[in-house]
């Protein structure tokens, strides 16, 4: 996982709410070996729909995708994440994530923003108006910033997450971060146990 202090960029308003990981990314693409090209499936049935927002021109590069209340509720499936990340999204803002989405988010490095539904629905509106409008999303100060609006608004982020984001940890560069002890903790070990 990369680490990430700032990210500035433009967003996609996608005014949907309660979008569960499936319309995310249908099941039908859950059947891939490798961890790569999810960003086909991304939205896909809705994509089908010449008028769907990610079908717009005029939000094309955009980094941060601004969504509706209970983004990403449903089923457990990683490949959620992986296909917004691979469409090119680095952040997604809502008022409210599905726990689980939310998790899988933070453990692949995709920066979950939650702000007040005010806010999010404040962004999503000038963004429809204003789909070149910069939005700075800073993990170090955990805050969500649009100079054009005047906003600066807060978001919560624990110490452990926004740590990982720093840093760049996924779970297995946490464990890492412990080698010495787990070494010295196995070489303690009697050898009629059993070792890896």
């Amino acid at each position: 996982m990369k680490a990430v202090r700032v990210v500035t960029g433009r967003a996609v308003p996608l005014d949907r709410s309660d979008v569960d990981t499936d319309q995310i990314i249908p099941s039908d693409w859950l059947k891939q070996v490798e961890r790569t090209g999810f960003e086909k499936g991304l939205f896909s049935e809705w994509r089908d729909d010449p008028a769907f927002v990610l079908n717009e021109e005029r939000f094309s590069g955009a980094t941060i995708l601004i969504a509706g209340p209970n983004f990403g509720v449903g089923s457990s499936r990683e490949h959620a994440v992986w296909a917004i990340q691979q469409y090119g999204f680095e952040a997604v803002i809502t008022s409210r994530f599905g726990d689980i989405f939310r998790n899988n988010s933070t453990k692949n490095g995709l920066i979950p923003v939650v702000v007040p539904a005010d806010i999010a629905r404040q962004l999503m509106d000038a963004v429809d108006d204003n789909p070149n409008l910069e939005i700075t999303i800073d993990v170090e100060r955990r805050l969500v910033e649009v100079p054009e609006l005047d906003l600066s608004v807060e978001f919560p982020f624990d110490s452990a997450t926004q740590e990982r984001f720093l840093e760049g940890l996924d779970d297995i560069g946490i464990t890492l971060r412990n080698v010495d002890d787990i070494g010295s903790f196995e070489g303690r070990r009697p050898e009629w146990l059993p070792s890896a």
